[in-house]
């Protein structure tokens, strides 16, 4: 069984060693997405020479650094994508939970939780971005039984074999939006692990409009009403499926 750690990072000068150091006490196998950073974080990943890395130029979104770490995987030979962001908000330490989890066989998506359980040393995440993520999970839940607590959390397992049929192509941080329901219509096997809340900077931003609450779950909500739209429609995400990876304009260097 072959795992890949796929790390998005745009402008993570301040993380990018610490983070990286911490998650090789783990795993070996890692794969950095620069989604067109301008900081000193070239400079940082081109140093190391225990890593792999994807270059976006200019950024491409978090949503296609995503997509773009399934589709190295998948054509690498890899079992299973781990990702996790780069801004010391997922712990590297949790890796082996999700390694334990993949061991079983039993899932096809292992989704961290950060209101699973509630742990000593949790942050309060701001309010805005609380109060988007309870309700759109919650619409989730309503529309399709999925039983889940943290619609948003990036750190995640992701069988390749069953992600790269979904289809995705939703470049942005609207990408969970997508994702679920292509998760229901595919019956991917589903399970949350507890991971630590932790909000490090509550001052990072979004980007442009997403910026405004408001917007950003106007903009959620969009896509995910398109994606319920499209859920009948046999072939839309077939279509897509290979075509998903051939709009990749990355490039890879290690």
């Amino acid at each position: 069984m072959r795992t890949l750690i796929a790390i998005p990072v745009h402008n993570e000068q301040k993380y990018a060693d610490d983070v990286l150091d911490k998650v090789a006490r783990y795993h070996r196998d890692v794969l950095v997405i620069d989604d067109g950073s301008n900081d000193d974080t070239p400079r940082i990943l081109a140093a190391r020479r225990d890593i792999q890395v994807l270059t976006h130029r200019p950024n491409q979104g978090y949503g296609r650094s995503l997509i773009d770490a399934f589709c190295y995987a998948d054509a690498h030979g890899y079992d299973w994508v781990i990702t996790m962001d780069c801004d010391e908000q997922h712990e590297p330490a949790r890796i082996p939970d999700f390694l334990a989890e993949i061991a079983t066989d039993q899932w096809d998506v292992v989704s961290g939780s950060r209101y699973l359980t509630q742990e000593d040393g949790d942050d309060l995440p701001p309010v805005d971005r609380r109060s988007i993520n309870a309700s759109l999970t919650a619409r989730l839940n309503d529309l399709f039984k999925l039983n889940i607590t943290d619609a948003f959390c990036g750190y995640k397992a992701h069988r390749v074999s069953a992600t790269v049929k979904l289809g995705l192509t939703e470049p942005g941080y609207a990408f969970p939006m997508q994702l679920w329901p292509r998760v229901v219509k595919h019956n991917l096997r589903l399970k949350e692990i507890p991971v630590r809340l932790i909000y490090n900077d509550p001052s990072r931003h979004f980007g442009g409009q997403l910026d405004d609450p408001t917007n950003r779950l106007k903009h959620y909500t969009a896509v995910l009403d398109r994606e319920i739209a499209l859920m009948n429609d046999v072939d839309s995400d077939a279509n897509t499926a290979d075509a998903a990876c051939e709009a990749s304009s990355c490039c890879c260097s290690k």
